[in-house]
């Protein structure tokens, strides 16, 4: 805990931003740092509140009290050590978690939580800078070899943890850079990508390999794996996306939000952009979807330029404020309201589509319909509305079986992901392990660290009949 009574004293605070008009501008992160004191402040205010079930609601089990504590008390060092003790990569989960431990807070039930993202990804940033994060080269080698199939961050916590255990680690990654969604989905004004290649850069000088443009199951035969290492690990993500099957679906104009998400960052980094240019630069632009990469597609279209951004939602609205008897200290359904909404945007609930409109084979608009709580129609309630751009962020139904899945002959669940559980994280194969998205469906970064982890141990144990990994 921090200070007994500083919950009391101290108000929570959060970095600000900077203005719309300025930070649309430009792709870098815009978040206003707070200073040591007010972080101090903000560490104390973690109370005695005899059961943390911030605990429960981290799913990398973070020790927060005791990291809230050390910063109250000015001993950052310490911090850096406790908060790396369960996850490898706070910078990326301080910037882009939605802090399910902040919503499992005591203090929440007041809508005070600790500002517990907010320290962590100070924490983080301050190891950084003071060079308290280096290489951890301690462990002999054993001389056993695996495959990480997958650049993602269940791919680089496998990786890194596997590499500390003493083996020789190789990652395959399709792309031409290591990060999975975090470096080409997630947007550059919310993780620029120099924070995940300074993490690279430790888990090179530990001895992780990375091997790029090399697209397993594609370019290099799945079996090959098998032949060449000792084990293999799976962490290639949820890629097929849900689509629309809708009239309309084929006319131009209509993409899949990734496609238009991965665009822009490869042109912030100089990749090469395959195919022709999906921009929202003067269009009237609907996105369809309400989560995050929804979101971060209003963001990206604000920064083009868009003359109108609409995003519409399939589901009912939800309360401005959940009922803290109900759900706490569970992930509540509450309205969120993320940065770049605040930067223009016109959101519509209970809305499904019918078809798409097309002239000349572009799309000109969406024919709509509102939606009862059961997603059936409501009479009479038909609308247009006007776009030149529709980006579908519908979310993802499963890995892309082709090649690397179905190459390997593995088995899936019902939902079409492959079939693994979170003990020993063994496929059908009983040299493949899976973890992440490919294995739960797409989730969260947190969770992907986390099964990342487990499945490192898990490997580990295989590989040498004992573990000293942690268990998360």
């Amino acid at each position: 805990m921090g200070k007994p009574t500083g919950f009391k004293e101290f108000a929570r605070r959060t970095p600000g931003y900077e203005l719309p008009a300025d930070r649309i501008r430009h792709y870098r992160e815009f978040s206003l740092a707070l200073g040591n004191e007010d972080l101090a402040h903000q560490g104390a205010r973690c109370m005695d509140c005899g059961i943390p079930f911030c605990h429960q609601g981290c799913p990398v089990n973070n020790i927060i009290p005791d990291w809230n504590d050390l910063v109250y008390r000015n001993r950052w060092q310490e911090a850096v050590a406790v908060l790396h003790s369960t996850n490898n990569f706070p910078e990326f989960t301080g910037r882009i978690c939605p802090a399910p431990c902040e919503a499992s807070c005591t203090l929440n039930l007041t809508d005070e939580a600790v500002a517990i993202k907010t320290i962590e990804h100070a924490i983080a940033e301050r190891g950084w800078s003071e060079g308290w994060i280096t290489p951890d080269t301690s462990r002999p080698r054993t001389g056993k070899t695996v495959a990480v199939v997958g650049g993602g961050p269940a791919g680089m916590a496998a990786a890194q943890q596997l590499a500390r255990a003493g083996h020789g680690v190789v990652v395959f990654e399709k792309n031409a850079k290591i990060g999975g969604l975090l470096r080409y989905g997630i947007p550059d004004f919310k993780l620029e990508k120099a924070v995940i290649d300074r993490r690279m850069a430790q888990m090179a000088a530990e001895g992780v390999e990375f091997r790029t443009n090399t697209h397993v199951g594609v370019t290099v035969p799945a079996k090959d794996l098998l032949e060449g290492f000792d084990a293999v690990v799976l962490t290639g993500g949820s890629e097929q996306p849900r689509d629309l099957a809708v009239p309309g679906r084929d006319l131009a104009g209509v993409h899949f939000a990734m496609d238009f998400l991965t665009q822009q960052n490869r042109r912030n980094a100089g990749e090469t952009v395959v195919g022709a240019d999906i921009l929202a630069t003067a269009k009237r632009v609907v996105v369809i979807g309400g989560g995050d990469t929804g979101s971060d597609c209003v963001g990206t279209s604000n920064r083009h330029g868009a003359a109108s951004i609409t995003q519409i939602e399939i589901m009912p609205k939800p309360p401005a404020k959940e009922d803290k008897g109900l759900s706490w200290p569970l992930w509540p359904n509450r309205l969120r309201t993320s940065s770049s909404h605040d930067e223009g945007c016109e959101r519509r609930w209970s809305v499904s589509t019918a078809a798409f409109r097309g002239e000349q084979g572009r799309v000109v608009g969406l024919d709509c319909f509102a939606v009862d709580g059961k997603f059936q129609k409501i009479a009479g309630t038909e609308f247009t509305l006007e776009a030149d751009l529709v980006l579908l962020a519908m979310g993802f139904v499963h890995p892309v079986h082709a090649g690397l899945v179905d190459g390997l002959g593995l088995d899936k669940d019902g939902r079409g992901n492959v079939k693994a559980d979170t003990v020993s994280y063994v496929t059908s194969n009983p040299k493949v392990f899976a973890a992440g998205d490919i294995r739960r469906g797409q989730s969260l970064v947190v969770w992907a660290i986390r099964e990342g982890r487990q499945a490192a141990r898990a490997v580990d144990s295989f590989l040498m009949g004992r573990s000293d990994l942690p268990m998360c």
